[in-house]
């Protein structure tokens, strides 16, 4: 009984932990500023594909020239893929299709994006896609020259 109680504390205090790190990891993400949720679907087929399937939800953050991504469910302090602004091109926008739907968060916009040869979609609030669009747009830091 004592062994029961004892095995059982331990699973419920990792449990907890894991809980933690997770916010923890979150918090560090967020903390240099610049981060929007983005969920992403790596390697799209050209048609298309409105299934739901392969979409991943995760944390977007603006560093310089690219943006990195990060994966919500994962421990790794590391972004799981880098967006360089030079190599996106936006294709189309559009709204979630079918089981696309329960798949992503309510007020999402997909946007289909081409990184380096590599299709790819993102979807994000209107907000953080109009941020997301500002950003591409933007020249790089230190590039822009006052010739008032």
């Amino acid at each position: 009984m004592l062994l029961a109680l004892l095995v059982s504390g331990v699973i419920v205090a990792l449990v907890v932990l894991g809980l933690f790190v997770f916010g923890l990891r979150r918090r560090l993400i967020q903390r240099s500023g610049g981060t929007f949720d983005c969920s992403l679907r790596w390697d799209v087929p050209e048609g298309g594909d409105a299934s739901g399937k392969g979409w991943v939800y995760g944390v977007a953050r603006y560093s310089g020239d690219k943006v990195d991504w990060f994966r919500v469910f994962s421990y790794s302090p590391r972004p799981r893929r880098m967006l360089e602004r030079a190599s996106v091109e936006v294709l189309a926008r559009r709204h979630p299709e079918g089981e696309e739907e329960l798949a992503l968060l309510s007020d999402a916009v997909v946007l289909g994006c081409v990184h380096k040869g590599t299709r790819l979609e993102l979807a994000m609030s209107e907000d953080a896609l109009t941020g997301f669009l500002a950003w591409l747009e933007a020249a790089p830091p230190g590039q822009r020259v006052n010739v008032a």
